[in-house]
């Protein structure tokens, strides 16, 4: 999976399901993707935030991609406690989103995944998480083709990805080379976002914000196997 900024629910439901979590650092940053953005709630309503990026090339990896130097943290972490500050558990997800982006680290791939490695230290979700490029295959390769060698390469007999992929892999292919195909589908999950109408798939700090942890660990597992 490519790595995302405090990405929504469904993305660690995917991570506590596996024995093994790959987290790619060498494919293309793309710029209308999720990698460095995510809505949260702000008025009632989503509300879009994105990481500054410095600029580059639109040929490089996300591991190639730097934060901007004028990233500033205090006003996004004050945007944060002006939208969520009533919410119940306002002052441990605050805390946890304070150590998120005071990491020091300024490359993109590395800030990233520390957010989602902390964000699974705070579930108790203990699954390995790898990276990509750690792995010897042939790293031109794309889309299906990478991932078939990646499962070779780590002797893996099931891959399972999340629903949203399904017309971008053959189960027959799969098949093929000695894997089971599997998608995860995240079961319904609403909550009391304080007054207002349900807005659903925000982040996972909004999750956090409303809920209690013991209950969020057993919202991971509330997802079907397809």
């Amino acid at each position: 999976m490519q790595p995302y900024f405090l990405p929504y629910i469904g993305y660690f439901q995917l991570i506590a399901a596996v024995d093994l979590f790959v987290i790619y650092d060498n494919i293309k940053y793309t710029k209308k993707g999720w990698i460095n953005r995510n809505r949260f709630l702000q008025n009632g309503g989503d509300e879009m935030f994105s990481l500054p990026l410095r600029k580059g090339s639109d040929s490089l990896d996300i591991c190639e991609r730097e934060l901007a130097a004028d990233f500033d943290k205090d006003r996004f972490m004050n945007q944060l406690r002006g939208a969520y500050f009533r919410a119940p558990y306002f002052e441990q997800t605050f805390s946890l989103i304070e150590r998120v982006l005071r990491h020091s680290e300024s490359n993109l791939f590395l800030f990233l995944r520390n957010g989602i490695e902390q964000v699974c230290a705070y579930l108790g979700i203990s699954t390995k998480i790898i990276t990509s490029s750690e792995i010897e295959i042939d790293h031109r390769l794309r889309g299906q083709d990478r991932v078939l060698a990646l499962s070779s390469a780590l002797a893996a007999t099931i891959y399972i990805n999340p629903i949203g992929g399904v017309e971008l892999y053959s189960k027959k292919a799969f098949l093929e080379n000695g894997l089971k195909l599997q998608f995860i589908q995240s079961k319904k999950f609403e909550y009391l976002q304080f007054n207002n109408a349900f807005v659903p798939w925000l982040s996972i700090v909004d999750v956090l914000m409303f809920n209690s942890v013991d209950l969020v660990k057993f919202q991971l597992l509330q997802f079907d196997i397809v």
